[in-house]
């Protein structure tokens, strides 16, 4: 399962970047979706369902304060 979120400005100012949730199965890797986070055990294996989640979060700005190109 993936779960993507936008890019946001907080009321500070500042940005929260975009970034993916990727979850899978811990034990084979199959990719787990959102109905069968509910079950007990992997669907493709069959082992006891522990999840293992990786993030990518996408550069949106960079700031340049006092910086010079």
């Amino acid at each position: 399962m993936k779960k993507v979120v936008e890019p946001r400005q907080l009321e500070s100012g500042n940005i929260e970047p975009a970034y993916e949730i990727h979850t899978v199965c811990f034990a084979c890797g199959y990719d787990i979706d959102e109905s069968e986070l509910a079950a007990d055990t992997c669907s493709d294996c069959g082992a006891p369902l522990n999840l293992r989640q990786s993030v990518a979060i996408k550069v949106t700005t960079v700031p340049m304060s006092g910086a010079t190109m």
